[in-house]
């Protein structure tokens, strides 16, 4: 008899393999060079020690990677409201924000705020991947920011992570495990 899967275990499988999609590499040619690396997220810095508080609730505990949300919202990024925020800690400290959000206005709100805080995307004809998923990429030297967006589904999601916490995160998840 097969058992119905349940809820976390969908949403775990679904984040992992949005994340997959994300870890592929990123031509370099549409890595933009960060300008004003925040070493962090909205004033954390990475590798901070993050627990439960009265403004974070713990979400997932998978091990060595735990995530937490906000406990109030709705949940702000510079101009526009998002549908999640997601903080990512490896053993205990703060590596990842994972942002979802949903429709085009957003999405230009969005790029147009993370372009100002951290450099313009080169758009030019031809500088840009074609077709209906669009990735932009800030690489700086302590953080980098991969924005995905649906241009079908009008679904977005921008990771913030931490350049020395990435290979740990990514450890074991990659789709040939599953």
């Amino acid at each position: 008899m097969r058992t119905p899967r349940t809820r976390p275990q969908s949403c775990w499988l679904l984040t992992i393999l949005t994340l997959a999609s994300l870890w592929m590499p990123i031509d370099p040619a549409l890595a933009v060079p960060m300008q004003n690396d925040p070493n962090g997220f909205e004033g954390i810095p990475w590798g901070a020690a993050f627990t439960e508080s009265d403004q974070f609730v713990k979400v997932e505990d998978a091990g060595r990677v735990q995530t937490f949300e906000l406990k109030t919202s709705p949940h702000l990024l510079g101009p526009a409201t998002v549908d999640s925020m997601k903080f990512s800690t490896i053993d205990g400290k703060f590596a990842r924000v994972m942002v979802r959000y949903t429709g085009k206005e957003t999405h230009d709100r969005l790029l147009a705020f993370l372009q100002q805080q951290f450099g313009p995307i080169d758009q030019t004809p031809g500088q840009m991947a074609g077709g209906a998923v669009k990735f932009f990429n800030w690489q700086g030297p302590d953080s980098a920011i991969i924005l995905r967006y649906d241009l079908r589904t009008s679904l977005g999601v921008i990771f913030f992570e931490s350049e020395a916490f990435r290979v740990k995160l990514n450890e074991g998840n990659s789709p040939s495990t599953f």
